[in-house]
């Protein structure tokens, strides 16, 4: 990345979301956090509902909503806060940082378009070693990385 601003932004991003990579494993309960945490606190649905101003059969459906993955960002924080609970939200690179992502996409880019001009040489008896053909890559990934161009993630 030859954009200074993006590097430091990208560096800055990464280091913001490096405190959730432990979290990256984590798996949701089968009945949903609600459930669990609400069991955990021997609270009824009357008692939920009441905090959150709701009917127990309300209650009950904003339980159902998270475990089937429908219920909204909004109503997550709110059966929270009824729970003295703090949502946190929050994305995880599955390559491990945003700037991995990046250099992945870009290799993968670079393979594409080797792989193009490799094959149109090879056609015109003009085919490339092995060797040739990795550092290719090496330095289209590594070109496509510092300019960041906007077909990146095409």
């Amino acid at each position: 990345m030859k954009d200074s601003n993006h590097k430091l932004m990208v560096e800055h991003l990464d280091n913001k979301l490096k405190v959730y990579t432990p979290i990256l494993n984590t798996t949701v309960p089968d009945k949903g956090w609600i459930y669990v945490i609400r069991k955990a606190f021997k609270m009824s649905y009357r008692q939920f509902g009441e905090r959150l101003g709701l009917t127990a059969p309300s209650a009950r459906h904003i339980e159902k909503r998270e475990k089937e993955g429908r219920l909204t960002l909004k109503s997550l924080e709110e059966a929270g806060r009824a729970l003295n609970m703090k949502l946190v939200y929050g994305f995880i690179p599955m390559d491990g940082s945003i700037e991995k992502t990046i250099e992945n996409r870009a290799r993968e880019l670079a393979l594409e378009i080797v792989k193009t001009t490799s094959n149109t040489m090879a056609l015109e008896d003009q085919e490339n070693t092995n060797k040739r053909l990795q550092k290719a890559v090496d330095d289209k990934a590594q070109q496509i990385i510092d300019e960041m161009p906007r077909y990146l993630w095409d």
